[in-house]
């Protein structure tokens, strides 16, 4: 049996009630000895009819399924309809403004929505709970022994609540039901809702209370849970800027506020410095360099992190001094504060000596290990008094007992990205070394997707995201497949106070300006039939891949098909087909001599970057043919600075520079042109290899030429590329672009559009 609240209408005529429903038109009532007749006045019943009817009631008749409920009762019975906030809302809002107008009304006292009828004082209570059996635990704070994970304050059990009679009512469980039942928009719909106090009442929030209420609830809850008989939800001290949120929501204006248990940090803002402490620490710094502004604002960001005990990533453009900055924190930490646990910095192999080269030149008095090569020698890295300590990822792996028994200050990742994939040693083995500190360097935090970002913060802040599994629930595929505004708004606000990304644009406004150039190349009739028979065998082998296994099952197929329509583009001989063998000519490769041509009768100095190995032993074939000298850079270059020096210091007029081998550790400010020769999947491939030469140092405009082929599978790369620099661009904020290795996921519409037709 249906049931609704009901309201029973009835007249007061001289005393004597009747009932809406009464049929009776004229009755008699006592006065004195005698009965005086009263004729009803059913205009004026209308006008209150109508005025129930205007605040949602109507007659109970024309319900279906209602009437029965109620026998033969002759009231005029009237319900509402809606739901439980409907319901609230007529007892908040319509029954004050019928009382005005003169209706007398009667609550039974077992009624379900009452509403209060002033505003409660609200309280906002966080205490220490045990780590999540799921998640690891947070960096211990301090300089000794690290804290077991039992003693750590890193999670908070939160609740958010009203006091009521001498007593909390913890309203959020209520919250997060209501935030999953409207995942995707704002409660914009009504001017309140009502959130249960007990079996009959509940009290209002205003739509506008609400609304920033689970803006960042949002942020906090994120599909984290404790057990079903503990606390609805854990927060890590990671989130003091959100709890910071919520006070100021919860106590705005009138509201009363009581403040109860821990307090959480609040990470630094990036634009409001950092403290006087860290103001007159940087003033001691012994440097060998002058910090330009914007990297003396970074160094009091990091050390305004530090004096919270929170992790971050400095994300700077390449180009900018991230290792300059880190450089200087770690003075700061070893030099001046003489702390007793060495630092960890783990960097590419091919940075290693930059590393080195840095530490010498800009903190001299720094004692330094190089733990690589020969410089491998006894047991422990640190003896001799070394505070910093440099190491390569292949090391950190191969050797990963050693590290794991040393306890450090800071752990600080260079090209913080090599930990990107999930599944992967290195990232295991990074995340489990024990350090007080930890510092992502990356001018990439988002490569390929989202995923990247989640795997730095789960280094950095476990649990701040939730598992891998919640965050591609909660914001992956909201923001990625559904492009949810409120999920990408969340996850600004989660990791937002823990990146700091400075532009070339917004911070280095000596530099010289930098000219980008998209060159169509047209492929002459040879080489278009050959792209279009592997385009139409590639496609079919693809589509019988992808029926059998899926599109997520076949991507190790789909980016071969790939692989060979953008060799194509590049030169025919590097397709491994019969017919490719008979296709002489190379429109690209006669474009780009006629480019180098051009170039050097400017006098400019250039870089060639290709993804392509092969690609550069033909473009170096040509350039031998020519008698042009150039310096070869490679993952099988054995000396890698030797041909960095024979083009920096004029020996050599062309670079030629494969993307992997030279997008990071080089700074070749002596050349004015970068070509690239062939698009890779993600814009800041390019993006590092041009900061090459358009970085700090440059005195000279950089003119950046990319060579594709027109109406091809590499034109459609650059739209995809677009794609992703708009998402990285609105996460950090900044007009800069995500760097990456190849895609490795498409939608249907994606590989459409990919193996559609050459078109001309």
């Amino acid at each position: 049996m249906l049931s609704l609240p009901v309201l029973c209408l009835s007249f007061d005529y001289a005393g004597t009630q009747i009932a809406a429903g009464d049929p009776r038109q004229r009755f008699f009532v006592s006065q004195g000895a005698g009965l005086l007749p009263v004729e009803r006045d059913r205009e004026r019943e209308a006008a209150a009819r109508a005025e129930l009817e205007r605040f949602g009631a109507v007659e109970l008749g024309c319900l279906e399924g209602y009437t029965e409920s109620y026998g033969s009762s002759a009231d005029y019975l009237v319900a509402l309809e809606g739901d439980a906030h409907a319901y609230c809302a007529f007892s908040a809002q319509a029954l004050p403004e019928l009382r005005t107008q003169g209706f007398v009304v009667r609550i039974d006292p077992e009624y379900p929505y009452q509403v209060l009828a002033e505003e409660p004082s609200w309280y906002l209570d966080l205490q220490p709970q045990a780590s999540p059996d799921s998640q690891r635990s947070l960096p211990a704070r301090g300089l000794g022994r690290v804290v077991p994970a039992s003693e750590r304050l890193d999670w908070f059990a939160c609740e958010i609540g009203v006091e009521l009679e001498g007593r909390r009512i913890n309203l959020l469980q209520a919250l997060i039901e209501l935030l999953q039942s409207m995942p995707d928009a704002s409660p914009r719909a009504r001017s309140a809702w009502a959130l249960p106090l007990d079996a009959r009442r509940y009290v209002q929030i205003p739509r506008e209370l609400l609304d920033e209420l689970l803006d960042v609830l949002r942020e906090l809850y994120s599909g984290r849970r404790a057990s079903p008989q503990g606390p609805p939800l854990l927060i890590s001290r990671y989130h003091g800027a959100a709890i910071q949120a919520l006070e100021n929501v919860l106590g705005r204006g009138a509201r009363p506020l009581q403040r109860a248990g821990a307090r959480l940090p609040v990470p630094p803002r990036a634009s409001a410095g950092a403290t006087e402490t860290a103001s007159l620490e940087l003033a001691r710094v012994p440097l060998l360099a002058t910090l330009r502004p914007y990297q003396a604002a970074g160094v009091r960001w990091l050390l305004g992190l530090r004096a919270e005990n929170l992790s971050g990533v400095l994300a700077d453009d390449m180009g900018l001094g991230k290792t300059l900055q880190a450089i200087t924190l770690l003075w700061i930490e070893h030099g001046l504060r003489d702390t007793e646990r060495p630092s960890l910095v783990v960097v590419p192999t091919s940075l290693i000596q930059n590393w080195k080269r840095e530490l010498a030149r800009f903190a001299p008095q720094l004692p330094v290990r190089i733990w690589h090569g020969a410089t491998r020698s006894g047991a422990d890295p640190a003896a001799g008094g070394a505070r910093v300590i440099v190491t390569s990822y292949a090391l950190l792996v191969r050797e990963l007992v050693r590290w794991q028994a040393r306890e450090f200050h800071y752990l600080i990742l260079d090209e913080a990205q090599t930990i990107k994939n999930p599944r992967s040693a290195v990232r295991e083995a990074a995340c489990s070394l024990h350090a007080d500190q930890r510092l992502c360097l990356s001018g990439t935090p988002v490569e390929n997707h989202l995923g990247d970002l989640w795997s730095l913060f789960d280094f950095l802040t476990p649990g701040l995201l939730g598992s891998a599994a919640q965050f591609q629930v909660s914001y992956r595929t909201p923001i990625e497949s559904e492009r949810n505004e409120d999920q990408l708004a969340a996850l600004q606000r989660s990791v937002g106070p823990f990146i700091l990304r400075r532009t070339k644009e917004q911070v280095a406004a000596d530099l010289p300006p930098k000219s980008t150039f998209v060159r169509p190349v047209r492929l002459g009739p040879a080489q278009r039939r050959l792209y279009e028979s592997i385009r139409v065998a590639a496609h079919a082998d693809v589509r019988r891949v992808v029926q059998a296994k899926g599109i997520s099952g076949s991507t190790i197929a789909i980016l071969d098909a790939l692989m060979k329509l953008r060799q194509v583009c590049c030169d025919p001989r590097l397709v491994q087909v019969q017919a490719a063998r008979r296709v002489t000519e190379s429109a690209k490769l006669e474009s780009l001599f006629r480019l180098i041509a051009a170039e050097r009768a400017e006098q400019r100095r250039i870089l060639v970057f290709s993804q392509f190995t092969s690609m550069l032993a033909l473009i170096a074939a040509g350039l031998d043919e020519r008698g042009l000298r150039y310096a070869l850079l490679t993952g099988a270059t054995a000396d890698r600075q030797r041909q960095v020096d024979a083009f920096q210091e004029g020996r050599v007029e062309l670079f030629l520079i494969s993307l992997k081998a030279g997008g990071t550790g080089l700074n070749l400010t002596s050349a004015e042109t970068v070509i690239h020769y062939d698009p890779w999947w993600n814009p800041a491939a390019q993006a590092q290899a041009t900061d090459r030469a358009h970085r700090i140092g440059q005195t000279r405009p950089v003119f950046v030429h990319q060579l594709i082929v027109a109406g091809s599978v590499e034109e459609r790369m650059l739209e995809l590329q677009s794609q992703k620099r708009e998402l990285a661009e609105r996460l950090t904020g900044t007009a800069s672009t995500p760097t990456g290795s190849d895609r490795r996921s498409f939608s249907e519409g994606e590989l459409s559009s990919l193996f559609s037709p050459l078109q001309l």
